[in-house]
């Protein structure tokens, strides 16, 4: 599992919003962007005690949405998120982002969250990273950052099989692993 953040200098011409009617947004965040990545490979990892896995993933290079689609087919290597820009300059800390999903794992887990922040300056991603088959659940897959107890935003992703959305099976170049 892959849980991202990165920021890197990106130029912002205008306050963007591109984002699914299921996204909801606070005045704090300036700007966001929501869909589909292919992911790059990371360049470290921080602990993330409240995640499966145990870490997040952080990377060096920001990748490109390949869509703004909501619906994520549940193959190995893709990734899905939000790109955003607080409204504040000097950005956002201890951003606490909650993933919730259908029952995962022995545990039948539901609920994953890890700390990130939000940049003033430049978009920051934030996405989450089929790494695993026990993660290729099919269902509805939410993503919430909060600060301060607050929602700065929410978005939902429908995760369905491959054949429902072919297109972006194959975006990323991992049909091979569509067995």
């Amino acid at each position: 599992m892959r849980h991202a953040l990165n920021a890197i200098p990106f130029a912002l011409v205008a306050t963007i919003v591109v984002a699914a009617p299921n996204t909801k947004l606070s005045p704090e965040i300036a700007s966001i962007e929501t869909g589909i990545i292919c992911p790059p490979e990371p360049v470290g990892t921080r602990p993330a005690p409240g995640t499966v896995a145990g870490t997040t993933n952080v990377i060096g290079d920001e990748p490109p949405f390949v869509s703004n689609s909501h619906r994520v087919p549940a193959v190995l290597g893709i990734g899905f998120g939000a790109k955003s820009l607080s409204e504040s300059a000097f950005g956002l800390d201890n951003v606490t982002m909650v993933v919730t999903h259908p029952p995962m794992g022995d545990g039948a887990v539901e609920s994953q969250n890890f700390l990130t922040s939000i940049s003033g300056a430049d978009p920051s991603l934030t996405f989450y990273q089929f790494d695993y088959d026990y993660e290729l659940l099919i269902g509805t897959w939410r993503m919430t950052a909060m600060h301060k107890g607050e929602v700065l935003y929410t978005t939902s992703f429908e995760v369905v099989p491959p054949s429902q959305v072919p297109e972006l099976a194959s975006v990323c170049g991992y049909e091979a692993l569509l067995s």
